[in-house]
């Protein structure tokens, strides 16, 4: 008896870890996406892309759908999130066609797929590039269906380009030095917010980290900000809030900037924010985690963790582990209560830059 209840108790035991336990969704290298359990970092399933090296990951708004742009052959393919298998693979590349582009975003509606980037053709003699244009591609008919030229007084394509569109799918916003705010129906810009000049006292050149956090309100983003007074030019951090359907900006100063930051991941509930910062270089690097209160927009605490020359930032779906990846084959896990060091995950396959997601 005592025997019975102890399995019956063991039993119960994995059901609540595997009930409560989320997946890791990450690009390896050459080809795939691989599942991995957030519970104790198994690999859960490996997916071979068609297209090739994974480049970027994003969910659809309701989260049943994984979009992943590839390097190989310029491809787009889609993953159903609970079955894993793909739905939808698309190579825009040809023998004398070439695409360059490292994201997109998915329209509300699931058809067209938006991204900024390059066309290159081959000649006889010489490849032709384009200029950098905004490019629909019609997930139906795997083909770029518009393509318009950036407007010269905008910046190409950046590594650090987001795009976002609005849930009613009228404008597409790509972030970098400025906001651009585009009406999809003809690419025009309908507007320009300079973050050279934001209309807040006492600061300038604003600038948006890397990644661009989405609230759990539709429309809703939050990121890490750079500035400088426009006196003595001290630089400063803090976080920025914006909205889609307003294009409102709110800007909260923290304190003084590091030298970089990896971006801001958010807890579900919205109320704790946490980045890295890395001061330094070569043998005199620190790195650190730094502990945030959204509601209040105060830095709560920090603690220095071990540095790799190249590497990402993110957390899991439940808010309570912090991860470091990238550039090698594990995932260093922290605790995001006390930003202590838990343990690594070996992976087998070297991990891509395409980010990371987490599903239920």
């Amino acid at each position: 008896m005592k025997t019975l209840r102890l399995a019956l108790a063991a039993l119960w035991t994995t059901a609540a870890v595997s009930a409560g336990a989320s997946t890791i969704v990450l690009g390896g290298y050459p080809d795939q996406i691989q599942f991995v359990s957030d519970a104790d970092g198994s690999i859960e399933q490996r997916v071979q892309l068609a297209s090739g090296l994974p480049m970027n990951l994003q969910l659809s708004p309701d989260g049943k759908l994984i979009y992943v742009t590839t390097l190989t052959t310029g491809g787009i393919e889609v993953l159903d999130a609970t079955t894993r298998k793909v739905v939808n693979t698309i190579s825009l590349n040809d023998g004398v066609t070439r695409y360059r582009f490292t994201g997109g975003v998915p329209d509300p509606t699931g058809r067209y797929f938006y991204i900024l980037g390059e066309r290159m053709d081959k000649e006889v003699d010489r490849y032709r590039i384009s200029k950098p244009r905004y490019m629909v591609v019609d997930l139906k008919t795997k083909k770029v269906v518009r393509a318009v030229d950036i407007d010269p007084e905008d910046e190409g394509p950046g590594y650090r380009t987001r795009l976002a569109i609005s849930p009613d799918g009228k404008t597409l916003y790509a972030f970098q030095k400025k906001i651009l705010v585009i009406n999809t129906s003809d690419f025009k810009v309908v507007d320009r917010i300079d973050l050279a000049k934001p209309d807040f006292p006492g600061m300038m050149d604003v600038g948006l980290g890397g990644t661009l956090e989405t609230l759990h309100t539709p429309g809703q983003y939050v990121s890490l900000f750079n500035s400088e007074d426009p006196y003595i030019h001290n630089k400063v951090f803090g976080i920025a809030r914006f909205d889609l359907s307003s294009r409102s900006f709110t800007f909260a100063p923290i304190g003084p900037a590091p030298e970089n930051m990896a971006g801001l991941q958010v807890t579900p509930d919205g109320k704790d924010g946490y980045t890295v910062a890395v001061n330094g270089d070569l043998g005199k690097q620190r790195c650190e985690f730094w502990h945030f209160d959204l509601a209040t927009n105060a830095a709560l605490d920090k603690a220095e963790f071990p540095c790799r020359r190249r590497f990402y930032f993110s957390m899991s779906r439940d808010g309570t582990k912090l991860y470091i990846y990238g550039a090698g084959y594990d995932i260093a896990v922290y605790d995001a209560k006390t930003l202590k060091y838990e343990r690594d995950w070996e992976l087998k396959n070297d991990i891509t830059m395409a980010g990371l997601l987490t599903l239920p």
